[in-house]
């Protein structure tokens, strides 16, 4: 019960959340596979918001896998391979058809683990492809993607290769990340592309009026998001590596946080977390979006299950474009440098 002035209210009951994910289920795209949704962002287990362990790290991966769940992204650069070869000692309990395994590769890496570049060359995919397959310990991955567009390779020529590895049977489908309209359409002249990676959160709207999410729904093409939770932004996190975004920085942390505010009522009245809030918020733009959210602890898992019971009304939608339109954020989601390396962004 919550108490104002001389007025009792009862406080809105959270909504009952599933067992598991078995009922919001996606495609992605119209040639590609079924996934949960929400699916699970594994980089965050590789130590990139802060320390972890690989045994809390292995219950996250189960207690997901154990709902239902089966979408896992991951890159071989995340950790610089930890994070694939943790997925992998996971696999190994159980089937191989219990996941549905999205990797990015590409991007090259100092000895810091900071990222410096990009290589798309064909005949960078195999070889990246044959050290994620060992690592991850499968005999093919679900969906593989460049992460970056390299701006010396043609995307014709980096798309051509991976599909030689759909011919071989490395790969089932072919997948896309943080690329430009132009770039969506070339792409799928050449083969069949299941799904485009994306940054898109209630901060992050972009592609909605850039062409990017029109290119997509005309391909058939679904969006799968990335950053839901704005880096952490819309669970009142900060400080560590977040500081190097400028979302994070001086005013434009505190401008940013206000913005939030305006809609954590609408959370209130779900009975839901203001994260929950922002996954079903993605989820509820259309059926071809699917939230990839990141968890590196249990309970964030059962957060994640729980948005699946949210359900937000036009009223709501009407409320959270009002409050947070495109554009509303303040600060690059990137720094500079990296910003000048997303195709999507030109």
């Amino acid at each position: 019960m919550t108490t104002t002035g001389n007025t009792t209210s009862a406080t809105p009951a959270a909504p009952a959340a599933p067992e598991s994910f078995g009922t919001t289920t996606r495609r992605l795209g119209a040639t590609g596979p079924s996934v949960s949704s929400p699916g699970l962002g594994a980089m965050s287990l590789s130590g990139v918001y802060g320390p972890t362990d690989d045994a809390e790290s292995l219950r996250v991966l189960h207690a997901y896998l154990d709902a239902g769940g089966t979408l896992l992204d991951t890159a071989d650069f995340y950790g610089a391979g930890h994070n694939e070869m943790l997925i992998g000692r996971a696999l190994r309990e159980r089937s191989r058809e219990d996941a549905v395994l999205s990797v990015k590769f590409g991007a090259t890496i100092a000895p810091s683990g900071m990222p410096v570049g990009f290589d798309g060359r064909p005949e960078h995919v195999a070889t990246s492809l044959a050290y994620s397959l060992r690592r991850l310990d499968v005999d093919h991955v679900d969906v593989y993607r460049p992460a970056r567009l390299d701006p010396e390779v043609p995307i014709e020529e980096t798309v051509g290769a991976i599909q030689e590895q759909v011919d071989a049977g490395y790969v089932r489908h072919i997948g896309l990340s943080e690329v430009g309209a132009d770039t969506i359409r070339r792409a799928a002249a050449v083969a069949p592309i299941s799904d485009l990676q994306i940054e898109y959160s209630l901060l992050t709207r972009e592609i909605e009026t850039n062409g990017i999410l029109d290119a997509c729904r005309e391909l058939g093409i679904s969006v799968t998001a990335y950053g839901v939770l704005a880096k952490g932004l819309v669970a009142g996190r900060s400080g560590g590596s977040r500081d190097m975004f400028p979302r994070f920085q001086g005013e434009n942390l505190a401008r940013n946080r206000a913005l939030l505010e305006q809609i954590q009522g609408i959370a209130a009245a779900k009975g839901a977390s203001m994260a929950q809030l922002a996954i079903a918020w993605v989820a509820a733009r259309g059926e071809d979006i699917v939230p990839l959210v990141g968890a590196r602890r249990l309970d964030q898992v059962t957060s994640m299950l729980g948005s699946t019971a949210v359900r937000l009304d036009e009223d709501d939608l009407a409320m959270i474009d009002a409050a947070l339109p495109v554009g509303a954020a303040q600060g690059d989601r990137y720094p500079t440098a990296f910003m000048d390396q997303l195709d999507s962004e030109r």
